[in-house]
């Protein structure tokens, strides 16, 4: 079984990318937390038990990385935006086995007292231009929603739009019973999320 974990809002710098996003939801973003192996830092917002919004970038401190970064974040430019969606399992390599080809292989991550496993592609791009999930694994009893400051900030929906949504689908129907995600076929990749915040239903894409 797959559960939407998070979605993530990719940036070209943390500041830009945080600034996108507390302006159109109008709630403030937790502390930066980094991922030194893969060269990159984000900041997180609740979503709810089990969800949570990542703004993830290029960490400019950080040492260049072994491989590609997750995300396709090596080729990532211009303005602020959500890119990706990432998808939680009990069994990661099983649901590898029957994910489509270019999904990654499982990488180790550690953050304090928080464990998890993550298929990362070796290019870093996941398959269907990255309409595909990003898969992960937490191997603590800990996830990162339960921690951060609850804004009252909640998922509606999750859209994700491609050209060969269709074909999507038929190589990974698991993905097609994902609560509040929706896939669907349109002219370009896209994602775009409908939020309910205090100050009412907002967009963000």
């Amino acid at each position: 079984m797959l559960v939407l974990d998070h979605i993530a809002v990719a940036a070209e710098s943390l500041a830009e990318g945080a600034a996108h996003v507390e302006a159109a939801l109008g709630v403030p973003l937790s502390d930066i937390g980094v991922h030194e192996l893969m060269g990159t830092h984000n900041r997180l917002l609740s979503l709810g038990p089990g969800l949570y919004l990542e703004v993830i970038a290029i960490d400019p401190d950080a040492r260049q990385p072994a491989q590609a970064r997750w995300f396709d974040l090596d080729s990532f430019s211009g303005h602020p935006r959500m890119t990706n969606w990432i998808v939680r399992t009990g069994d990661l390599e099983a649901t590898l086995a029957g994910a489509p080809q270019g999904m990654g292989a499982p990488i180790s991550f550690a953050r304090g007292d928080y464990l998890w496993q993550m298929a990362v592609p070796p290019d870093g791009k996941l398959p269907f231009d990255g309409a595909a999930p990003a898969l992960i694994a937490w191997e603590s009893a800990l996830h990162p929603a339960e921690r951060l400051p609850d804004h009252g900030c909640r998922l509606v929906r999750l859209t994700v739009e491609h050209p060969e949504a269709e074909a999507l689908l038929a190589a990974y129907p698991a993905l097609g019973a994902i609560e509040c995600v929706r896939i669907e076929t349109g002219p370009e990749k896209r994602l775009w999320a409908e939020i309910e915040t205090p100050a009412g239903r907002k967009p963000l894409a």
